[in-house]
């Protein structure tokens, strides 16, 4: 083996002690299977601390740069050493060993473990919980017609907004983190300013059933002086508006049924799903229909894109302290850089369905799909990407949540303990926890690496409805039946 040196020191002498160990040739490769550097002679005790050191040099990295990698050898991790795997799936140490060295965060979050706050207020069940992209502000909505605004500093109420008749059933921050779009069961949608709680214009008012939900155009697609937000409802139809004059600019026809969620993407198309069991996706531009996604057998209640977390935060960096704005650069450039990062060799797409079954779509160009990932005894309520798009999690009724490979669509594993159905779920920043909130009145937090049950969060007194990880982790949001906005913290 050929010496590798980082800052002068010879990672040979890792090994000295190593004299009677076995040996094998590895080569280490990157996610699309390129070869780094040459093929090396290495001791099967080498462990994944050594590697890291290897790769980085290979990458031509300093220590000051170095990046975190996790290590995979036939889709099995590397946790402890190379032997371990090696033994695991009976590998041949005359042949040489791929090792494909998978980049991790740079940050690492901590789980949450207490209570903080529970704050009341809402004098309906929580329905929505979510988290501005910044992570400076939490929006939640409620069954008694209000939407509420709280402050995370000081863990109090800032507004109460009323102007809905009815349920408000879902909320969405714009991904500028300047405006609040909710939509309630009479099919009135408003729209907010958070800084002071007031209405931004008039509601828009259009569709003739409850509005099912919300969608805001990625930062990078957009502009400052037209924000477009596309709302669907119950009544089949998808409409797009400028949220700043309230105008409707064109409406989406062509579902069957109720269309239950909505995605935005990056790359110029609206991906929407329906109780007609299909996926549609449209052209943002004019909104005409590219091309129809079948094969579900039964409602399709979810959808997740890989790059939802991207187009979530736009030019906001949840690793940059207190997660503000570049002055400098253009939040344009900041936004459409990270998308371009988190997308990769194209956008993914999960629905999940009644039928048990999720399907995996690469829609930007094809309408038949990459996989068909089965194994939930009951409906999926909720599927979602990780945050790098490496992992997917899908929330059911059968009391589980499973994880699979976001570019598969391959089974890793199922988090068992909830004793009830699951209905919600949301990522840490880094990708490797995940918050579940479930029928039986718990949250629980799971490590993604190996699927162990890290804490469980009784409190609540009742069903958790909604749940949300703030951008950069350092809380979690919860809310259901028993009317509680519940804070979260390590």
């Amino acid at each position: 083996m050929g010496e590798v040196t980082i800052e002068g020191a010879n990672l040979d002498s890792e090994f000295d002690e190593e004299i009677d160990t076995n040996r094998t040739v590895v080569q280490f490769k990157d996610e699309e299977g390129k070869a780094i550097g040459n093929p090396f002679d290495l001791p099967t005790s080498v462990s994944p601390g050594q590697m890291q050191l290897i790769c980085n040099t290979l990458l031509g990295n300093s220590t000051d740069d170095a990046l975190s990698f996790a290590f995979f050898t036939n889709e099995v991790e590397i946790t402890q050493s190379l032997q371990d795997v090696i033994d695991k799936l009976s590998l041949p140490t005359e042949c040489v060993v791929d090792i494909v060295c998978q980049p991790q965060a740079v940050f690492r979050v901590k789980p949450v473990t207490r209570c903080t706050s529970s704050l009341d207020g809402h004098s309906e069940a929580i329905l929505s919980v979510s988290f501005s992209p910044d992570g400076s502000s939490l929006a939640t909505g409620s069954g008694d017609f209000t939407v509420r605004l709280w402050d995370l500093d000081t863990e109090s109420p800032r507004f109460t907004c009323r102007s809905h008749s009815n349920w408000v059933l879902c909320i969405a921050w714009s991904p500028w983190g300047d405006l609040l779009a909710s939509g309630c069961r009479n099919g009135t949608v408003c729209v907010w300013d958070p800084s002071t709680g007031k209405l931004r214009g008039k509601p828009l008012l259009g569709h003739k059933q409850w509005i099912t939900w919300l969608c805001w155009e990625p930062v990078h697609s957009g502009t400052s002086e037209l924000r477009r937000l596309a709302t669907s409802s119950k009544d089949a139809t998808v409409r797009v508006w400028d949220a700043l004059s309230g105008r409707p600019l064109y409406t989406l026809s062509g579902h069957a049924q109720s269309v239950t969620c909505m995605r935005w993407g990056g790359r110029g198309l609206i991906y929407t799903a329906s109780q007609d069991r299909s996926v549609r996706v449209w052209r943002d531009s004019d909104g005409v229909l590219c091309r129809s996604l079948l094969g579900h057998a039964h409602w399709v209640n979810s959808l997740a894109l890989s790059t939802d977390y991207a187009l979530r935060t736009g030019a906001f960096e949840p690793a940059e302290p207190r997660n503000k704005l570049n002055k400098i650069l253009d939040p344009k450039i900041i936004a459409e850089k990270r998308y371009n990062s988190a997308r990769g060799e194209g956008e993914r797409l999960v629905s999940g369905s009644d039928d048990f079954t999720m399907f995996l779509w690469s829609p930007e160009s094809q309408n038949k799909p990459v996989a068909r990932l089965t194994g939930h005894q009951a409906l999926i309520n909720q599927v979602a990407f990780s945050p790098d798009g490496r992992l997917l999690a899908s929330a059911s009724f059968d009391k589980s949540v499973k994880l699979w490979c976001g570019r598969t669509g391959k089974y890793l594993a199922s988090f068992r303990g909830h004793v009830a159905a699951v209905f919600v779920l949301a990522w840490s920043a880094d990708s490797r926890l995940l918050v579940s909130g479930s029928k039986d009145s718990t949250l629980k937090v799971w490590r993604a690496r190996d699927g162990s049950l890290e804490v469980d969060l009784p409190g609540h007194l009742d069903e958790v409805y909604a749940v949300d990880w703030s951008p950069a982790s350092e809380k979690v949001a919860s809310g259901g039946k028993d009317r509680q906005l519940k804070l979260w913290r390590r």
